[in-house]
């Protein structure tokens, strides 16, 4: 019973922020309002959860500067601390059916994000582009899941290689983040909202303005991973 009262809570709070969202993105293109709505939107479902956000390694990165930040994904949840617990504004990369839901899905889509359709790979590396673009004339950080899609396990699975050429190409730095605690909160496939904690780990920036070849990026990726399954372990 109490999770169906969080999950009504839930949507009347994203159906009022989507839409104060919707209003916002008209009267600021430069998105600097929508960013603080951004951050009450999250905070919003986290106390509706009973769900609490420590974050540590906040102190390896300027919120005035532009990154990569790259995750592990394993729940919904996941997004939702990350927008709360990443200082910088924030762009992400959301897939193309998102899009789809009324006022939640259109302030997505007209927002500071990229759409992507994961089936077609031409697509795919369209919407890098677009990101880039959105780095660069915006201002804005964005995050990437390279896992591509929500982790069965909660264990880190095999990475893709788009945030990884995004980062090479825009000479941004990549800062890896590690999440855990949130499958046990919410894992995937289920609607059951636990109390509980999050723990975000930021990472040191890695500079990629020397990464030259599709090798050098496989490698930049790889060490991502390692470093995030790295953090798992010493959480678990």
């Amino acid at each position: 019973m109490i999770t169906y009262i969080k999950i009504f809570l839930i949507v009347i709070h994203t159906l009022i922020c989507s839409t104060i969202g919707l209003v916002v993105i008209f009267i600021d293109r430069s998105f600097t309002l929508y960013h603080y709505l951004a951050k009450i939107f999250p905070l919003g479902i986290l106390i509706i959860s009973g769900v609490k956000v420590k974050i540590t390694g906040i102190e390896n990165i300027n919120r005035k500067d532009v990154y990569v930040f790259a995750s592990n994904h394993s729940s919904q949840l996941d997004i939702t601390a990350l927008q709360w617990g990443v200082p910088n504004r924030l762009s992400m990369i959301f897939k193309k059916e998102l899009a789809r839901i009324p006022f939640f899905g259109w302030q997505l889509y007209l927002g500071p994000y990229v759409v992507v359709d994961r089936k077609d790979p031409q697509a795919a590396m369209k919407s890098l582009k677009e990101a880039k673009k959105v780095m660069d004339e915006k201002k804005i950080s964005v995050l990437v899941f390279p896992e591509g899609t929500r982790s069965e396990t909660g264990e880190v699975q095999l990475f893709k290689r788009g945030a990884f050429y995004l980062a090479s190409h825009s000479g941004y730095p990549i800062v890896p983040i590690t999440i855990n605690g949130t499958k046990k909160i919410m894992p995937k496939g289920s609607f059951k909202l636990k109390s509980g904690t999050i723990y975000l780990h930021f990472d040191k920036p890695i500079p990629t303005n020397n990464i030259k070849t599709k090798q050098e990026e496989i490698a930049l990726m790889e060490k991502v991973r390692e470093i995030i399954i790295s953090n798992q372990k010493e959480y678990n």
